[in-house]
């Protein structure tokens, strides 16, 4: 009975040890991330003061995703022998330039993606990589300063893309107005006076006009996390069957040096865009697509995979 009792209170001892000692542990471990914190919150303090000196600040991020996969005799599916594929590439860059008087803020965006699905039962189909996401964007905005907030600026933004039917059709906006920069990442473009071009070739919907243009832009680096968010509005004097706007969001976290995981995705509303596809699926007997009867769906597009930042 004593050699039980010894053993039992042995075994006591150790584990009000062992909770003890894990409960240290616990309480240096929230004290290391404390610290962490802190240490994180000033060098995005000092980087936020960085970013704001006068100058030129560059950059680049973005993300490559890519999947492929094959069946053979997969009688579950209904193309039961085929290989698929999957390949996508975004591109974030800028290039800032920051003065005591004035800015000028040039970026660009690039998002392009194909597929390819090959059913091997069948010799005629197409089995080439087709295009599936094209965004091509690049905006020059330049502002002379009236004071820390706010500039009179004038802005250039050109959209397209560049797979399949570059140019056709292809937006340029040219403005000025005002731009308000509340903080050193916001950028906010309001420009009452903005002419939207739109180049498009033959008998087309497409239709330039003069309206306002509204930019904001947001841009950020926290530690690991790359984040921009940019909303590209455009509204027309003439109809609203011309207005359109565009939102993009890109985000990058750094696993290892420059390579981390990243994700992108992008929304859209033209109504130009919906009509002209509306006319091409459109039948010979089917009445004809016009701007009351079409359905302007909200576009969107999306990328998961590595990302890299430079």
């Amino acid at each position: 009975m004593k050699k039980l009792a010894m053993a039992i209170l042995l075994l006591l001892a150790v584990n009000i040890s062992f909770a003890q000692t894990l409960e240290e542990l616990k309480a240096q471990k929230k004290q290391k991330k404390d610290s962490i914190a802190a240490i994180q919150s000033n060098l995005n303090a000092v980087q936020s003061k960085i970013d704001a000196l006068p100058g030129w600040k560059k950059g680049a991020f973005g993300t490559i995703g890519a999947s492929l996969s094959g069946f053979s005799s997969w009688y579950s599916k209904a193309t039961p022998n085929s290989n698929a594929g999957n390949i996508g590439i975004s591109v974030n860059g800028f290039a800032n330039l920051t003065e005591d008087t004035f800015f000028w803020r040039n970026a660009a965006n690039v998002n392009l993606s194909w597929v390819r699905i090959d059913d091997r039962d069948i010799d005629t189909d197409d089995n080439s990589f087709q295009a599936a996401t094209d965004v091509f964007n690049i905006s020059s905005l330049y502002g002379q300063k009236l004071s820390s907030t706010f500039a009179i600026s004038a802005l250039a933004e050109y959209r397209t893309t560049i797979i399949d039917n570059f140019n056709d059709p292809g937006y340029l906006d040219t403005g000025m107005g005002a731009t308000w920069t509340p903080i050193t990442d916001l950028v906010v473009v309001i420009h009452p006076l903005n002419y939207n071009f739109v180049f498009s070739s033959g008998e087309t919907v497409f239709e330039s006009s003069l309206g306002a243009k509204i930019v904001a832009d947001y841009s950020r680096k926290l530690g690991n996390v790359n984040f921009k968010t940019n909303l590209s509005m455009f509204q027309s004097y003439k109809s609203s069957d011309f207005s359109n706007w565009t939102w993009t969001n890109n985000f990058g976290y750094t696993l290892w040096k420059v390579i981390g995981v990243g994700f992108d995705f992008g929304l859209r509303k033209n109504k130009q865009e919906a009509l002209s596809y509306a006319i091409s699926k459109a039948g010979a007997t089917d009445p004809a697509p016009t701007f009351d009867t079409v359905d302007n769906k909200l576009q969107s597009y999306w990328l998961l995979g590595l990302s890299y930042s430079l």
